[in-house]
């Protein structure tokens, strides 16, 4: 069981994506909505993994996956992307992040994406 922080500026978003990491077996310590309090949480709850927005207002999920690789570099970071931003998915990994999920979520291949996240060292 990993433990997850869910960064997602929709809070229907992050309401799916807690329950598809808790029926996963997942513990969700903690959700923020923008990339400010995103950093604030990482630093507070030290998370196994995060999922993070892309889009999202006062700090992008991009800008918030470089600092938090500043502060941990070891920090797993899986990017939550809406098709078509595959520019921008690109940008995420050279940014730090290790993998990405689709919305609309399906569950067993956020699952699948987490799992292979976890088990990279």
């Amino acid at each position: 069981m990993a433990r997850i922080l869910v960064v997602d500026d929709a809070a229907f978003m992050r309401v799916l994506l807690k329950n598809i990491l808790k029926s996963g077996g997942h513990e969700v310590v903690g959700e923020a909505e923008n990339g400010i309090e995103a950093l604030e949480k990482y630093e507070e709850l030290k998370p196994d993994l995060v999922t993070m927005d892309i889009v999202m207002p006062h700090l992008d999920g991009i800008e918030t996956t470089r600092s938090i690789i500043k502060i941990d570099p070891k920090a797993r970071i899986v990017m939550c992307t809406a098709v078509g931003q595959q520019a921008k998915v690109l940008e995420a990994i050279k940014a730090g992040a290790r993998g990405y999920i689709v919305k609309p979520f399906q569950a067993d291949k956020v699952l699948e994406e987490i799992e292979k996240v976890l088990s990279s060292a």
